[in-house]
């Protein structure tokens, strides 16, 4: 008898979100870009696509598409508090990729308001101290496969 997949939230996640010219197009719009033309030239996402992923973006409250010129109609995206919400799901994404597969300097550089380059680090929302793999313990996962008597592989 076959299994179900694994519920998880990461697949939820990616199921709106988890394809590249989506997450591209929320980067672009991260960085101040609203338009089309300028999402599609930033991007190199076909209009075909970018149309696409924008509207799946707007259709699950990412984006908000607003009118800024009536003759004729011309609209930008604007995100939403649960599109801002993933600014550092983006920031996180971009340090990984800085740090094992983009090669010599990073193409994009953030300043914190305390005046030094941004480093994206995760930490406990309770105790204030960095994420690791070393501190965490599983407590719940949802499958039926799965077997609680084992540690969780580091």
């Amino acid at each position: 008898m076959p299994s179900r997949p694994r519920q998880c939230s990461i697949a939820n996640a990616l199921a709106v979100v988890g394809e590249r010219w989506s997450l591209l197009a929320l980067r672009e719009i991260m960085l101040g870009v609203r338009r089309f033309d300028q999402i599609a030239r930033n991007t190199g996402a076909s209009r075909d696509i970018l149309t696409a992923r924008l509207r799946k973006l707007v259709e699950v409250g990412l984006l908000e598409r607003r009118q800024y010129e009536e003759h004729p109609p011309r609209y930008e995206y604007v995100l939403t508090e649960p599109g801002r919400a993933l600014h550092t799901v983006l920031l996180a994404l971009m340090s990984w990729g800085d740090r094992y597969v983009t090669e010599g300097e990073p193409p994009t550089v953030w300043r914190h308001s305390c005046g030094e380059v941004l480093e994206p680090l995760t930490v406990c929302a309770h105790c204030g101290e960095p994420v690791r793999t070393e501190d965490m313990t599983l407590l719940q996962v949802d499958h039926p496969d799965t077997d609680h008597t084992q540690p969780v592989p580091r």
